[in-house]
């Protein structure tokens, strides 16, 4: 998976970003962090796949998420 595709949903001054990787700019800000994690899926997929990454508002990870066609480590098991 190429990590070009990653975006990061971190916490901002003017609410929540979504960041590239090695970016230091964030590419939009929004007030909610729903709204952000909402971008973040949008221009992955338009991207052809990856991760989505989500801080809390400590700062720490609290969440990622395989956009597809994304290559998910841990993909979810049929029960059936």
């Amino acid at each position: 998976m190429a990590t070009r595709n990653n975006r990061f949903v971190v916490r901002h001054s003017g609410g929540w970003a979504v960041r590239g990787p090695k970016s230091r700019r964030a590419s939009s800000v929004f007030d909610t962090q729903h709204e952000a994690i909402g971008r973040a899926r949008e221009i992955v997929r338009r991207r052809g796949g990856g991760e989505v990454r989500i801080q809390n508002r400590q700062g720490r990870w609290r969440d990622s998420d395989t956009v597809a066609p994304g290559n998910d480590p841990f993909p979810p098991r049929d029960t059936k």
